[in-house]
């Protein structure tokens, strides 16, 4: 559990400090930091998104599963970001990062169930992500789609789940 909390202050620490350092003026989106929201059919959450310096941005991820609000799931992602189809509204980017996630045993570790009862339980894992984002020239706002694979280190989901897509509208700060 302390190896969990100093993993989680360092990384804390070091996105504060990322986010004092100024954007690079050859950032392939026309923002610098986008507030918003993530759905799929099966997960609502919040996500922001950090352009740190050029094309590397950092997004920060909270979601929930809609049917069961015992679940949750905090991602930490870096991204590669760069343009596509000629046009500084197209962004496309790629990137990975790490998660850790508070799930409902009947819902991801139904082995266990049976075995422990109902329950909570915390696991890690990594997370890959892969989209297209577009950003509105009149207004502030960014829409963007990805395909975001995760593995968990423990627990019954241990591959691609309900998280692997989204689509994220954000609010975007110039």
């Amino acid at each position: 559990m302390k190896q969990l909390v100093l993993f989680f202050g360092l990384f804390a620490m070091i996105t504060v400090q990322a986010s004092a350092q100024k954007r690079g003026g050859d950032s392939p989106a026309n923002y610098s930091t986008a507030i918003g929201v993530r759905v799929n059919p099966y997960l609502v959450g919040f996500t922001v998104k950090h352009f740190i310096t050029g094309p590397h941005a950092i997004e920060g991820l909270v979601t929930s599963n809609v049917s069961r609000n015992r679940n949750a799931t905090i991602t930490g992602l870096y991204e590669y970001n760069w343009n596509v189809f000629g046009k500084s509204e197209f962004v496309m980017y790629a990137g990975g990062g790490a998660h850790v996630g508070f799930y409902d045993r009947y819902d991801y570790d139904y082995d266990n169930y049976y075995r422990h009862g109902d329950g909570t339980y915390a696991t890690a894992g990594l997370d890959g992500i892969f989209g297209l984002e577009y950003t509105f020239r009149k207004i502030p706002l960014v829409v963007s789609a990805d395909l975001k694979p995760y593995f968990n280190f423990s627990g019954g989901t241990h591959h691609m789940g309900e998280e692997i897509g989204g689509i994220s509208a954000r609010y975007t700060f110039r």
